[in-house]
């Protein structure tokens, strides 16, 4: 999966997770629904500002569309991390989590 691709997941996750829209997201930030479609399916790479007003939409820092690493090879080394980065959370957190989750791979 390239750069771009994830690039996109990342901004679908975070606009599931907030649960909002397509339509208001893109409206919030200037721009059309199909953009941002483009840009969720990584057809896209958006300009900083529109990445910025993006975040703003979302009410999240820009950077966190960015915090993404190359693929894991390894099945179990991935769910470690998956697990180390869930371990000590609270509730919130979790359920916030499952909800990216859900967002990411459940239609």
């Amino acid at each position: 999966m390239s750069d771009q691709d994830l690039f996109g997941r990342k901004i679908r996750a975070a606009r599931k997770a907030a649960t909002l829209s397509r339509d208001r997201v893109a409206e919030r930030a200037g721009i059309t629904s199909n953009y941002l479609g483009e840009i969720e399916r990584g057809e896209k790479w958006p300009s900083l500002e529109v990445i910025s007003s993006i975040g703003d939409a979302l009410n999240v820092s820009p950077s966190l569309f960015f915090n993404y690493e190359s693929e894991e090879p390894n099945a179990n080394l991935l769910k470690a991390k998956i697990r180390h980065i869930l371990e000590g959370r609270g509730l919130d957190d979790l359920q916030r989590a499952h909800r990216l989750l859900k967002a990411l791979f459940e239609p």
